[in-house]
């Protein structure tokens, strides 16, 4: 069974929240819904989402302060955001902080629905797939297991998200090998631009703190063109 694309919805008016998201599972998304941008942050630190619809004016953390948090840490997720303000003002505040598209309220779940699928035709990629081992490997000190995505070290075990759990996986399948930048994006990321770079660059960060205990296992950076892992004697 094709698993459904995820969603991530952030909007403080529960009704309203209920309404799209209902209608956007029926139409075949599986949504998770958060009710303002910290917790948005957070659901997108334990799942992968093909789009964000993002409300502007919200609690706790407001629309343009998620994006603009997203956008610094790397993350290259695609976002539309929704909001009763249409001034121009807000327009191109939203359009500089990276939004793929902007919808004023109300709107018609059609012309939303509309707007997602062409912002996801923008992003869709042709790359290859991630090619993970398909069992448990032993890196120095470390155990990869690319079933559950956990890295063992001794006694501590790590839960890894799906995309730093693809990414060490790509690079382990290339061990001792450069994992090419553009070829990880266009599998992973499934985008090879600017912003999703930045993630990337972001994510090798990640796994090299995770990978801090053990000093032979290295990720070293190969100017211009990508990583390698090494494991060293």
């Amino acid at each position: 069974m094709t698993e459904k694309p995820r969603l991530l919805l952030l909007e403080d008016d529960p009704n309203l929240g209920l309404i799209i998201a209902e209608s956007l599972e029926r139409e075949g998304f599986a949504v998770r819904r958060c009710l303002d941008g910290k917790a948005g942050l957070q659901a997108l630190t334990e799942e992968t989402f093909v789009i964000c619809l993002v409300d502007v004016m919200m609690p706790e953390m407001d629309g343009f302060v998620f994006a603009e948090t997203l956008r610094s840490q790397g993350d290259a997720t695609p976002f539309i955001f929704l909001t009763a303000r249409s001034m121009v003002e807000d327009r191109i505040t939203g359009l500089k902080l990276g939004c793929d598209d902007y919808i004023t309220k109300p709107f018609s779940m059609e012309e939303l629905l509309l707007r997602i699928q062409a912002v996801l035709r923008r992003h869709e990629g042709s790359g290859p797939e991630a090619v993970v081992p398909t069992g448990p490997v032993a890196l120095g000190e470390y155990v990869f297991d690319p079933g559950p995505m956990t890295l063992t070290h001794r006694d501590e075990v790590r839960r890894l998200t799906e995309r730093e759990g693809a990414l060490l996986g790509m690079l382990i399948t290339h061990l001792g090998q450069t994992l090419e930048r553009d070829v990880a994006l266009r599998a992973i990321w499934q985008d090879d631009s600017y912003h999703a770079g930045r993630s990337m660059d972001v994510f090798v960060s990640k796994l090299r703190k995770h990978l801090s205990g053990d000093p032979k296992v290295e990720i070293r950076s190969v100017h211009g063109r990508g990583f390698r892992l090494l494991v060293h004697e």
